[in-house]
């Protein structure tokens, strides 16, 4: 193993691997090691059914779930934009996105027509969204004539929300369930970037017209799996089971790691926190709490899989709290099974009680796994040791900040800025490639 590589990546959590993928793709001699006998780490997806009540420490499953290997379940569930995939493993759309608002869900209106006839809002609100919504559908930042007499980089967003009449409902379900923020600091930031999410979350929309996500076939471990197939493509090295014994310093910069005796040299390290304890720190938790259903929720026109954000504003919290679910369609459950997860920042001493309006929207639940994952952030930002360190995963069951820390982590090491849409034509070749 004693070789030089210009990176060594630690941990094979999906920000790693889309990492790895990435590395590889752009020329760079890539080194990926786990300790771990199994892809995914933090983020794999449990298969057999009988190793999720293993994991859990739950005795079950109680009756007959259909084939163990029919299941694959999330640990940490996010949903991808479709504007923002890979084309290098299989995807299905999501069915629904829905918003919490007085005890019950409602379809996120995302076109004009929806908005015409959503019950989030009252008559005139209506036409008064519609109207912001084709504001938002026809800006260009290049372009000042879309603009309004609104100046993107100045005016904040609670301004905008002002200049078009909308209230305190419309600007909830707008900031959190369409430009998926996860508190309310945007509001008085400069209202370009909200635009712009926006914009993407209707582009999105308009590729399938039921939702902006989509999901992998076979859960989120595919994503991780298929950008390790990726970086193999292009000359990089794959270990499992493989113990990080020492990272090797010199001077201030890492220089290798030490495994089983043997050193692997390298001028970059990528790791999850768990590779690097010292050089993190905790900010928080997040509950997670995974449901085996026998039915789909309530109130979503029997979708098989969905998306549903409780603002933070609807329950008295600092933070919203989100349920995603998935089923057979997307080859993660038996038939007629669901599996559900909710998650939440924790904000108190007693974490389930937090997320009690979610669990009660999945009513009758057959079973669930309760997790809380401690959160950590990097105490540096790499650019002096050389070593990248990826933030613990957020509550959000989306991927936009999941796609911030990579897009971070890339321009810290090479100075360039990661645009993911080039990353399409490249797994796109390489899929071709692969075929071959």
């Amino acid at each position: 193993m004693e070789e030089e590589y210009d990176v060594i990546v630690l941990g094979t959590g999906l920000k790693e691997c889309v990492l790895s993928g990435i590395m590889s793709v752009n020329g760079k001699m890539v080194l990926h090691i786990d300790r771990n006998n199994y892809y995914g780490g933090e983020t794999a997806s449990i298969t057999p059914l009988e190793e999720l009540y293993r994991r859990f420490h739950v005795i079950g499953p109680p009756e007959p779930m259909g084939r163990g290997r029919e299941w694959n379940v999330d640990l940490v569930p996010k949903f991808l934009m479709a504007n923002e995939v890979t084309r290098y493993i299989d995807f299905k759309m999501v069915d629904g996105s829905y918003v919490y608002k007085s005890g019950r869900i409602h379809k996120v209106p995302c076109t004009e027509e929806e908005a015409l006839v959503s019950d989030l809002m009252g008559m005139f609100e209506k036409r008064r969204f519609r109207k912001f919504l084709l504001f938002v559908v026809n800006f260009n930042e290049h372009d000042v004539k879309t603009h309004q007499d609104i100046d993107p980089k100045r005016m904040t967003m609670r301004e905008v929300y002002r200049k078009f009449d909308l209230g305190p409902d419309v600007m909830s379900f707008t900031g959190h369930a369409l430009a998926l923020y996860r508190n309310d600091d945007y509001l008085d930031q400069p209202c370009l970037e909200t635009i712009n999410r926006v914009k993407l979350y209707y582009e999105s929309l308009v590729k399938y017209n039921k939702s902006p996500y989509l999901y992998p076939l076979y859960g989120l471990g595919e994503l991780t799996q298929g950008f390790a197939r990726l970086s193999a493509l292009y000359g990089g090295i794959y270990m499992l089971n493989k113990p990080i014994d020492e990272i090797l310093m010199e001077k201030g910069k890492v220089v290798g790691v030490r495994s089983e005796g043997e050193i692997a040299h390298c001028k970059q390290i990528i790791c999850d926190p768990s590779y690097v304890p010292d050089q993190v720190k905790k900010v928080g938790q997040v509950i997670r709490v995974i449901c085996i259903l026998s039915h789909p929720i309530r109130n979503t026109n029997e979708c098989t899989s969905c998306q549903i954000i409780i603002p933070q504003t609807q329950v008295n919290r600092k933070s919203d709290i989100y349920v995603c679910m998935v089923s057979c369609s997307h080859c993660v459950a038996s038939d007629g099974k669901y599996v559900a997860i909710i998650s939440t920042t924790v904000e108190t001493e007693n974490p389930e009680s937090e997320i009690q309006p979610a669990l009660e929207l999945l009513e009758p639940i057959d079973q669930k796994f309760v997790s809380i994952s401690n959160q950590y952030i990097p105490k540096h930002e790499g650019t002096k040791n050389q070593i990248f360190i990826s933030r613990s995963y957020d509550a959000t069951t989306h991927f936009e900040t999941t796609c911030d820390d990579i897009r971070g982590i890339f321009q810290r090491m090479t100075g360039a800025t990661l645009d993911f849409k080039d990353m399409l034509t490249v797994n796109s070749e390489a899929d071709q490639e692969d075929e071959h």
